[in-house]
């Protein structure tokens, strides 16, 4: 954002993301999600105290952002497709425990990613190419569509809305609608699937995949990148995704025929929702609301009677962009709901937001949030909630009029900040749906 605001020759270079962890004797992958999975499995007697700190012990075995397609490595691979980094830069580890004879260290591709990078630098500043000479509408949608592909978080929506905005580009939430409609999900990666960002780099990293969406006229090729080339003349040249490989599959046999991320309107959502349905857990659900107005209320619910939860859909509520404030991330109850093995048992909406680990039946960025009278905090338990990702809609089972009548009892909590740089914050933040601005 703040390169397109200042729009001087610029180039992101990543951190680079960790690799899988695992515990020794057992053929499985581990990340930071098994961690906190781990905790709902222990509160449920799935696995002991014991079997808990061993997974937590060996999650995350080194540096690195976390390991699936989570936030970090969405938004990553969201700015290569842009074209603001240079080939690899989202799907490189950021530690090899081959380096430094055999004692680990900086992978040497993220070194030498570092040589590119500058050397792109200088090309930018040599042709003068600026941040919003890349940053276009094509390539924001080249973006969306690898998040798309590749089951990127839903946190994408507001980032790059407001990043759209920073570059003075109109990207909104129909445009995911859109594009969502238009693109296949088909990686196998977590936190829905098996694979973790290093698999991916493996077998032909971020590149493979654009190469894939280019040939298969899924992405804009002629979108100007930081190496003075356009995305179709970077990945010339590059390799395609291994034969055989098994990280990503394929247009014909997707997971789904559409995208993962799925922007919801209806009664309970007037300014629009954001789910990320997979189809694994199916594409619709109906249940009873059980009403929280924090999520640590929430979460000392399912510590005390988790079975009660079955059937239901989750409300989290006063944690939007206003309310929380900042929209914190939720991993704690989506995890510990499908560590308790509930994912496919409940659902959960909230106005807050989730971490990219997020799986299961779950919605949020739920607009207006609660904190400003939306319908969500005028939601009370046992009312029916219906999300159908089909038809695109998250309702409530309650009358114009009822909801009236409710609305005109309500009374707005106090800010949780008064005074200082969070008051602020909350008198100018915008809704979910624009991105979570301050300077609308």
């Amino acid at each position: 954002m703040a390169i397109a605001r200042v729009n001087r020759p610029a180039v992101v270079v990543y951190g680079g993301t960790i690799r899988a962890g695992c515990r020794p004797d057992k053929d499985e992958k581990l990340d930071i999600i098994s961690a906190f999975q781990a905790y709902g499995e222990y509160i449920t007697g799935k696995v002991d105290d014991a079997t808990r700190l061993d997974i937590v012990r060996n999650a995350c075995p080194g540096p690195g952002a976390c390991g699936g397609m989570y936030t970090a490595n969405t938004m990553a691979s969201a700015i290569e497709a842009l074209g603001l980094s240079v080939p690899y830069s989202s799907s490189i580890p950021a530690w090899d425990p081959a380096a430094n004879g055999g004692e680990g260290g900086l992978h040497p591709e993220k070194q030498a990613e570092c040589d590119r990078a500058t050397a792109a630098l200088a090309t930018c500043i040599e042709k003068g190419i600026r941040p919003r000479d890349i940053l276009t509408m094509k390539a924001f949608e080249n973006a969306v569509r690898l998040v798309m592909v590749t089951g990127g978080s839903t946190n994408a929506t507001i980032h790059l809305i407001a990043m759209a905005r920073s570059a003075g580009v109109d990207l909104s939430l129909e445009d995911f609608r859109r594009l969502s409609a238009s693109t296949p999900f088909i990686a196998d990666l977590k936190p829905s699937g098996k694979y973790v960002m290093s698999d991916l780099h493996d077998v032909g990293g971020t590149p493979g995949v654009l190469k894939y969406m280019l040939e298969k006229g899924m992405l804009h090729g002629d979108c100007m990148t930081v190496t003075g080339k356009t995305m179709a003349e970077n990945l010339a040249d590059l390799a395609p995704l291994t034969p055989g490989q098994q990280v990503i599959g394929t247009f014909e046999k997707p997971v789904k025929p559409t995208g993962h991320i799925a922007v919801l309107q209806g009664n309970l959502a007037p300014e629009m929702a954001v789910g990320k349905i997979t189809g694994k857990e199916g594409t619709r659900f109906s249940g009873p609301a059980r009403c929280f107005d924090a999520e640590e209320d929430m979460m000392a619910a399912v510590q005390a009677d988790h079975d009660s939860f079955r059937g239901s859909v989750i409300v989290i509520r006063y944690e939007g962009p206003k309310g929380g404030p900042g929209m914190k991330e939720m991993l704690n109850p989506t995890s510990v709901v499908m560590g308790a093995g509930l994912g496919q048992e409940c659902a959960l909406i909230t106005d807050g937001r989730f971490s990219g680990g997020l799986h299961g039946f779950c919605v949020g960025h739920v607009a207006p949030e609660a904190q400003v009278g939306g319908p969500i905090a005028l939601v009370n338990d046992g009312d029916i909630i219906t999300i159908d990702a089909e038809s695109l809609a998250i309702t409530v089972d309650v009358s114009d009029a009822e909801m009236a009548a409710r609305k005109a009892k309500w009374v707005a909590p106090p800010y949780k900040y008064t005074r200082g740089t969070m008051y602020r914050y909350i008198k100018t933040v915008s809704s979910a749906q624009l991105g979570c601005v301050t300077d609308e």
